[in-house]
């Protein structure tokens, strides 16, 4: 059995952080998971530089991208990202609390694989979260060159 590959989650808000976090222990998602707080971190983690120059391993598994994000935001790091042949198969979910629908849009458009409202009920919120861990670390098969060492 091959290496677990990452799941990296850019969220800027420590609650959300923190309730995501305690929802993929209790499902017992075995992936590691990098969180990242803006849309730089997003893609130094993918380009391997700043403090993860020295990150070892595939891609991630899969992205989990808030829009609303300090320094470069999930649309432009979601645009990098597609725009990148090395890349642009991973899975990108936006998650985020914008019901906005030209938010929505916009994201389809740049070729986002899902996109999630963040339910504001802590039972809600926790429930969704177990739902994507369990669908897209386990349950999805990546196409071939997602998991790129």
């Amino acid at each position: 059995m091959g290496e677990l590959k990452y799941i990296l989650y850019a969220e800027d808000n420590s609650n959300d952080i923190e309730l995501t976090l305690e929802a993929f222990k209790d499902i017992k998602i075995a992936n590691r998971v990098q969180v990242v707080n803006d849309g730089a971190q997003v893609l130094d983690f993918l380009y391997k530089r700043g403090k993860f120059k020295n990150r070892t391993g595939a891609n991630p598994i899969v992205i989990l991208l808030d829009i609303k994000m300090p320094k470069i935001d999930g649309f432009q790091a979601l645009k990098i990202i597609k725009e990148d042949p090395e890349f642009r198969n991973i899975p990108v979910v936006i998650l985020t609390s914008s019901r906005e629908e030209k938010d929505l849009v916009e994201s389809y458009k740049m070729n986002t694989n899902a996109y999630v409202v963040k339910p504001m009920d802590f039972d809600q919120f926790t429930k969704a979260i177990k739902e994507l861990g369990v669908f897209w670390a386990l349950i999805n098969e990546p196409p071939p060159g997602s998991g790129k060492v």
